[in-house]
């Protein structure tokens, strides 16, 4: 199960309550815009996800943040829609010791990875709290990962921290509450599912006009992000039954009628 949040470029509509400045990963600055907390769930053996839930994050009209939104989809996850799952997998934003903590009380193994400048202990107390990405690793601890504890976290919940080093440019540092995994090379396998939200956030924008909306009006907003996801998983299960894709779809639309016009045009064009 996998927990992210998308931000629609909106800079046109700024009125609308549920535009504020936030921050767009993609873009790697900040914009004004519209965050949804999305849950996607994913089949690993068949490839396939859907998305199950979401929320507009909206401070201001339901006086909550980001994080309870979260922990009330995962409670629909499991006693509403009674979905098996085993692994939560979310970015670094949610690595908070309220969702960290809530999920080990599931008894649910989460992935996540942290920020560069968030403090731990290596070291067992006999030294400070210190940056991730100023500790020292050794060739073990590479391939094997380290036990270490989160600055603010009671005392002894020591969990396990992976060193991925995807490219010279990008180092991601991953945390799990699984103590049996010892091979950062097999961590990479639950971390790449997270592109399946990347995917879901890439094709919902691109076939269905998620961010085109003009409309100003709050409940509009909101109106015209369902009916988005609702297009995104008719157009997705189609697919499936085709084995096709959404862009195909989308974009073969309007093939028969190409043809039909270049044929016979409806007015055609004659030269004086």
């Amino acid at each position: 199960m996998l927990f992210d949040d998308v931000v629609l470029d909106k800079r046109h509509s700024r009125q609308a309550r549920l535009v504020r400045r936030q921050w767009r990963g993609n873009e790697k600055r900040v914009i004004y815009g519209i965050g949804v907390v999305t849950c996607v769930y994913v089949n690993r053996e068949t490839e396939q996800f859907w998305v199950i839930n979401y929320r507009v994050y909206d401070p201001e009209g339901d006086e909550q943040s980001k994080i309870n939104p979260r922990l009330e989809m995962i409670d629909k996850v499991l006693y509403s829609k009674k979905l098996p799952f085993r692994r939560v997998l979310m970015d670094s934003w949610y690595a908070s010791m309220q969702v960290i903590k809530y999920i080990e009380s599931l008894g649910k193994i989460y992935y996540c990875p942290i920020n560069t400048n968030r403090h731990v202990d290596d070291t067992e107390g006999e030294e400070k709290h210190k940056r991730v990405d100023k500790l020292s690793w050794t060739e073990e601890e590479q391939t094997k990962g380290k036990t270490l504890q989160l600055k603010k976290m009671p005392k002894g919940h020591r969990r396990r921290l992976f060193r991925l080093a995807f490219s010279n440019e990008r180092t991601d540092y991953v945390i799990t509450n699984d103590m049996t995994q010892d091979k950062a090379d097999v961590v990479k396998q639950p971390c790449g599912v997270r592109w399946k939200m990347e995917q879901f956030h890439r094709e919902a924008k691109q076939v269905t006009g998620l961010e085109g909306c003009p409309c100003r009006l709050s409940r509009a907003l909101r109106n015209h992000i369902a009916c988005s996801f609702l297009v995104w998983a008719h157009l997705k299960r189609l697919a499936k039954e085709l084995n096709s894709n959404v862009y195909q779809l989308k974009f073969s639309l309007l093939d028969d009628y190409m043809k039909q016009q270049l044929k016979k045009p409806t007015y055609p064009m004659t030269l004086c």
